[in-house]
């Protein structure tokens, strides 16, 4: 009998990132330390206290959130990000010590749930509670993540039981301290024998907003991670934080500078039914070594995935319904094994350290990606530029404000890693940033982009080859090819001449490349010295061919005299063969480029399926051509197609929205024409600038026609298959 196979269940905003993010921050620091936090610095202190430790998290999680939207993200959350964008190898120096401590996490809240359990039964084992929690957990992990969610519904429901406990305490008397007298500024235990600062009460604190991964670490099971992380991360800081600042508000109100210092328990003796904090303490803890589990498994899968780890193909393994058995297999053993060791003081401050690397490492990410200006970076969410450096330089001096001696050794620790992964030479499944970053840096980048065997897809950017007989031609579209270009993509004026002609050439293409780099574009010019356009345009581009930096797109014009345009397709033949992208332009003599307001993208008749596939005609190239334009002009785009019935009508429209949506393309609207082509294009929106696929068996006069017919300057582009819109 065949297998059958249960899909893999998928989660979405509420209970796959809101939940675990929120339970993983309500912990055991807001029931047992926030009194002593407050206590320490007073209201005013803790309130600062609490809002620059969400406010290092909101930084990271924004950052986060803007890289998650402009990649399609696997599973293992931060991980998964780094690695898409750094590389395996960075990746992977941050995944695996954050997979263990996030192992040694799961051991410290079974710890934490012990005292609290011991509080009401003092007499049961100690051992035996910690041994009885994990299978408890390992069990509900291990089944499924479907079930570990439903329980922390009930968690969540517990958890905002004991808020009510304390509201009901408020409102029955509880804050007996009047505003005037309740501490405002603390004395940082002068008065006592335990002396504090503010940064040891901030060190405290601050593992208390370092859940913002719990529901990242889900990624690979949730409907829309794009959507999803972003939205569910930054509700759960938003609600965490008015949590904590009311929290400590009220015990503020509640209690004297003494009980707060010396009292652990103060939350839970002001409560009005102090049981229904215990319950919160245990639910707390046991919510947060949940999503540990679950998310440290899910590091520990997607490494495997990638080929990081030794055994790899067995760690990447997944059941019928998609759980990653053997990933729980290793991390159940390694929790335990860490429970044997039965006191883990001394190595605790190692978990906020790594989760602290890996914030720095989000904001470094999108520093970088912000910084190159590639194309291929364009989040949805988009965050200020200050907004990572702010998070980058806060998370490391957080670091080193809680612990310098740890903070030393975490960052050697990830270090040491690195340089082992790097010495594998790991094979990444997916092109990642470096690309662009290595183009920025010439010769040291091609030494290390030449091993990559990708089209280099998020690299790409224009580079030009404008072959011209006159250098008039180059300045006739000098204004056109500087929009097409600017600011990352260069120009490379091609000569093709003999005799006085190329003297003529020598003279001006300089100064023209010289008005280019004063417009901030790089670009550079040669000579061909051939009477024969397709000769020089076509061995200039095989001579290129094993070049690091090489013109990806062959820019004719059709002013070129009759002699050279007879040869546009023997080049258009040569470009398709060399993967080389070309661009015909053809400028309406009277109209130009117009108001420079508006593109139509003419896109070809996809049916009968309208399915989206790799080889979509030449709407990558027509669609990041346009993008460029929209940068530099400001312009609307308009995709439109003519279907010949109104069945095909919602076919064609739903494919148009699909590549809008997986393009990320901002301002772009879709039309869908119905009828004859040739009466309907006449009815289409007017635009300064039509873009057509360029057709297979060029026809001069019928592209005069189109011009004439558009009443305005029309582009014709032909895909090279490197360029990809939805990188």
């Amino acid at each position: 009998m065949p297998t059958t196979t249960t899909p893999m269940k998928k989660f979405g905003t509420f209970g796959g990132v809101f939940t675990p993010t929120l339970l993983t921050i309500l912990g055991v620091i807001m029931y047992l330390r926030l009194g002593w936090v407050v206590g320490n610095a007073g209201l005013l202190g803790a309130w600062l206290i609490i809002l620059l430790s969400f406010g290092i998290t909101i930084c990271t999680a924004l950052s986060m959130s803007s890289i998650i939207t402009n990649i399609r993200i696997g599973a293992g959350g931060a991980y998964a990000i780094i690695s898409q964008s750094l590389g395996l190898e960075v990746g992977g120096s941050l995944g695996i010590p954050r997979y263990i401590s996030q192992g040694l996490a799961v051991t410290m809240y079974i710890f934490g749930f012990r005292e609290g359990w011991l509080f009401i039964f003092p007499e049961h084992p100690a051992f035996l509670v910690d041994c009885s929690v994990f299978f408890v957990l390992y069990a509900i992990a291990y089944k499924s993540a479907d079930l570990a969610i439903r329980t922390q519904y009930l968690i969540m429901v517990i958890i905002f039981a004991s808020f009510i406990s304390i509201a009901f305490a408020a409102y029955n008397g509880s804050m007996g301290i009047s505003s005037e007298d309740a501490i405002r500024w603390g004395t940082f235990g002068a008065n006592t024998d335990m002396k504090t600062d503010f940064w040891i009460v901030f060190a405290v604190f601050f593992p208390a907003a370092t859940g913002i991964m719990a529901g990242a670490n889900m990624s690979g099971e949730l409907e829309d991670p794009k959507g999803s992380i972003p939205k569910g991360t930054l509700c759960a800081i938003a609600v965490s934080l008015v949590i904590y600042l009311i929290l400590a508000y009220w015990i503020a109100r509640s209690a004297t500078e003494q009980e707060l210092l010396t009292n652990f328990n103060i939350m839970m003796d002001k409560s009005f039914w102090p049981p229904a904090i215990i319950a919160g303490v245990l639910g707390a803890t046991f919510s947060s070594a949940l999503a540990s589990i679950i998310g440290s498994s899910r590091i520990l899968f997607a490494m495997g995935e990638h080929q990081v780890l030794p055994k790899s193909k067995w760690l990447s393994f997944q059941n019928a319904t998609g759980q990653p058995r053997n990933a729980m297999i290793v991390t159940g053993i390694l929790i335990f094994a860490t429970m044997l060791l039965r006191d883990l003081n001394a190595i605790a401050p190692l978990v906020t350290m790594f989760f602290l690397i890996t914030y720095a490492m989000l904001n470094v990410v999108v520093i970088i990606e912000q910084k190159l200006g590639l194309v291929s970076f364009r989040p949805v969410f988009k965050v200020n530029k200050f907004i990572p450096w702010v998070g980058l330089i806060s998370s490391v001096m957080a670091m080193f404000i809680i612990n310098p001696v740890i903070s030393l050794v975490s960052i050697l620790v990830v270090a040491g890693v690195y340089g082992i992964l790097n010495k594998r030479h790991l094979e990444t499944p997916f092109e990642d940033v470096r690309s662009g970053m290595f183009s920025s840096f010439a010769e040291w980048a091609a030494k290390h982009t030449a091993g990559l065997e990708h089209k280099q897809e998020r690299a790409w950017k224009p580079n030009l080859l404008v072959p011209v007989t006159d250098a008039a031609i180059v300045n006739g579209t000098f204004s056109f090819i500087k929009d097409v270009v600017y600011p990352k993509g260069y120009a490379m004026l091609l000569g093709i001449g003999e005799g006085e002609n190329e003297k003529r050439l020598q003279q001006k293409l300089p100064k023209i490349a010289n008005g280019f780099k004063d417009a901030g574009i790089f670009s550079s010019w040669t000579i061909m010295r051939t009477d024969s356009f397709s000769d020089g345009v076509n061995f200039s581009n095989q001579a290129m061919r094993g070049a690091f930096f090489k013109p990806n797109v062959i820019f004719l014009n059709m002013v070129e005299k009759g002699e050279a345009l007879t040869e546009f397709p023997t080049i258009i033949k040569e470009a398709a063969r060399l993967e080389i992208g070309v661009v015909l332009y053809a400028r309406h003599p009277k109209a130009g480029l117009g108001q420079k307001q508006n593109i139509n993208i003419w896109l070809s008749d996809r049916g009968p399926d309208w399915q989206i596939s790799e080889g979509i005609g030449n709407l990558h190239l027509s669609m990041l051509l346009s993008y460029k334009l929209t940068l530099n002009w400001g312009a609307n785009v308009r995709i439109i197609t003519v279907v010949k019935d109104q069945e095909t009508q919602s076919k064609a429209m739903r494919f148009m929205q699909q590549m809008i949506d997986l393009a990320r393309l901002p301002h772009v609207q879709a039309t869908v024409l119905t009828g004859n082509f040739q009466e309907e294009i006449q009815k289409a929106p007017t635009a300064d600038l039509n873009v057509f696929g360029l057709p297979p068996e060029l026809d001069f006069d019928k592209i005069r026609k189109t011009i004439k017919m558009m009443d305005s300057t029309c582009l014709f582009v032909l895909d090279s298959g490197v360029e990809n819109v939805t990188a």
